[in-house]
């Protein structure tokens, strides 16, 4: 009955899977090099075919579709979940610079035909080549040579911004950009110096996790990342100097020795160093606001907008009416300052409540700024609330703006003649002043209540238990928190224990990667696993991984050449997977379980 019933759940399963709603995407490289094959991937999660693919007159078609179909089955905790994906491979090869568009495929599910989006690819000329006509030789000498002295052409660091020339709080973007080709930058040390940017109001953006992109630079492709970026708003006119900002990167070089083998490629053909990297300075001439500030010139500077809104128009005395300004727009919206109401004579007026909502985006801070202008009429009448105005520097026609709300006529009646209180719903309270009494309060004649004893007193249990307690509950805390500190402090027996959690984070990348069918990003985050798994636990540094400290510490703790051979061999099968064009999503789940494995052979060693 056990096993009737595990197959009928796994049936359903699976057929739950081609309920589930159609995804057909398409995916490719944003950027690529005239001459260089790329891949382009069609991904389906469910059964289908008759894929017919988009004219594509800029790009020639080398290979493909090659089709290949992976099911994932998992069960978390009870529930099983089933997935499904097909994807069709194409090898493209760009003939022509340019940005192109490749539109969208078609494919059929069942009898229903879908469509895939559509993609944008940048192709970017080919490197030019050296004056020798060997492009990039006395370079990949020079990075060959030993003391690995590495050419400031094959990696540096450009500081841009947006523009130099500005005026006063206008934002401007600044980035510090990493361009590399011909190495690999495996990492960067926390030896990183950003610069004060005296004279500046900064506003840094987060770039969460790095991406690469392909950019061509003087003649050259490289691989480039953006590793600081942040919104400079200058504070007074001038000459502002930014300093020069460093950092420190670990890249990986290939020796010059002949490699025989992947093992060798891992352990011993490649060598880390160490090379400060410095981003140069940069002079931003900001020029002073025009003389003649309008009326209403709170320090604005961008483009803006503005609307109002009142709560009501009629109302009676001792109740409260809202006025509420939003200033919409880009710029330096946190310093713009809160325009003032002047409402008429006969109202009782509240500071103002300000609403910000902000969002930091490369062009700068857009958003609104919300106030609401509280008042309670204490008088009868007619009344008119004149027009707002707001006056900013606008950045695009160089002159100021003014906008101005429209006047309010308020109609306030008289309240009820017992009314004596004022409440309004945003958290005032007013209170007239009102009689409670005028009699003589006589002297109470009547019992007095019973004095109850106090609980606590001196000597008593319950006294001691409130000293001895708290301290007994502070001595183990102190020991508690004093033994996990230590643990904490030991830096390479923190990175032993966690090596275990950590590998399994980047098998699931590895995962994820596999069932996207993402091949280069899959085999490097693969290798990435292997490489930080064997640092954390034989607590070596990855500067300084290489073959002959490695088998010397893995044969003193007794590890088996087999365990060693199977590295090996997975290692190999990554490397050439990774360059095959043959390679399907089957020969990487089989290199994915043979990663897994190994690491469950090492977790059992005491390493």
């Amino acid at each position: 009955m056990r096993k009737t019933a595990t197959l009928i759940v796994l049936l359903f399963s699976i057929l739950s899977v081609f309920a589930e709603d159609v995804s057909f995407t398409a995916s490719a490289p944003k950027q690529v090099v005239q001459g260089r094959p790329f891949q382009l991937t069609y991904t389906v999660n469910q059964r289908s075919k008759d894929l017919r693919a988009p004219d594509m007159p800029n790009f020639e078609v080398l290979a493909g579709p090659y089709s290949s179909t992976s099911t994932n089955i998992s069960m978390v905790n009870g529930d099983m979940t089933t997935s499904y994906t097909q994807t069709y491979t194409y090898t493209l090869l760009a003939n022509e610079t340019g940005t192109f568009t490749i539109p969208a495929a078609t494919i059929m599910v069942g009898k229903t035909q879908y469509q895939s989006t559509g993609l944008k690819i940048e192709v970017l000329p080919p490197d030019q080549p050296a004056d020798n006509g060997s492009t990039g030789q006395a370079e990949r000498q020079q990075m060959q040579d030993a003391g690995g002295s590495i050419s400031k052409d094959n990696i540096f660091i450009r500081t841009l911004v947006t523009k130099t020339t500005v005026s006063e709080q206008e934002c401007l973007l600044l980035q510090y950009k990493l361009y590399f080709a011909g190495v690999d930058v495996s990492q960067f040390t926390n030896n990183t110096k950003i610069p004060e940017f005296t004279g500046f109001l900064k506003q840094e953006i987060d770039l969460g996790q790095i991406q690469t992109e392909l950019e061509h630079y003087n003649g050259r492709n490289y691989n480039t990342a953006v590793l600081y970026q942040t919104l400079l708003y200058p504070q007074h006119s001038g000459d502002l100097q930014i300093d020069p900002a460093s950092f420190e990167a670990i890249i990986r070089v290939q020796n010059r020795a002949q490699v025989r083998s992947i093992f060798d490629d891992f352990f011993g053909s490649y060598t880390n160093y160490t090379k400060q990297l410095t981003a140069p300075g940069i002079t931003i001439h900001a020029k002073p606001l025009p003389a003649g500030k309008p009326e209403g010139f709170l320090g604005g500077v961008g483009q803006f907008s503005m609307d109002s809104k009142i709560s009501t128009n009629s109302l009676k005395a001792n109740e409260a009416v809202t006025l509420t300004l939003t200033i919409k727009g880009t710029g330096n919206l946190k310093l713009v300052k809160t325009p003032s109401v002047d409402f008429p004579e006969g109202f009782e007026v509240y500071d103002p409540k300000v609403n910000n909502n902000f969002k930091t985006t490369t062009s700068g801070i857009t958003g609104s700024k919300t106030i609401e202008y509280l008042a309670i009429a204490r008088a009868t009448g007619e009344f008119t609330i004149p027009s707002v105005k707001f006056s900013y520097y606008d950045t695009k026609t160089g002159q100021y703006q003014t906008l101005a709300t429209q006047p309010y006529t308020l109609n306030v009646e008289r309240g009820a003649e017992d009314q004596t209180t004022v409440s309004t719903n945003i958290a005032v309270n007013k209170e007239n002043i009102k009689q409670l009494g005028t009699d003589i309060r006589y002297i109470y004649t009547g019992s007095m209540p019973e004095h109850k004893k106090p609980l606590l007193v001196f000597g008593t249990l319950p006294y001691l238990l409130c000293f001895l307690v708290p301290l007994l509950i502070a001595i183990i805390l102190f020991i508690a928190f004093r033994h996990q500190l230590k643990e904490r402090a030991d830096i390479r027996r923190m990175k032993y224990k966690r090596a275990g959690k950590v590998v399994q984070k980047r098998l699931k990348n590895a995962r994820q990667l596999l069932q996207k069918g993402d091949k280069t990003a899959f085999y490097e985050e693969i290798e990435r696993a292997l490489i930080g798994y064997l640092s954390d636990r034989l607590g070596i540094a990855t500067a300084d991984l290489n073959r002959q400290n490695i088998i010397q510490i893995l044969t003193e703790k007794n590890i088996s050449q087999d365990i060693l051979q199977q590295l090996g061999k997975t290692l190999d099968d990554a490397q050439f997977a990774r360059y095959a064009p043959s390679a399907d999503s089957h020969q990487m789940q089989t290199l994915y379980d043979q990663t897994a494995d190994i690491i469950e052979q090492l977790e059992t060693k005491k390493l």
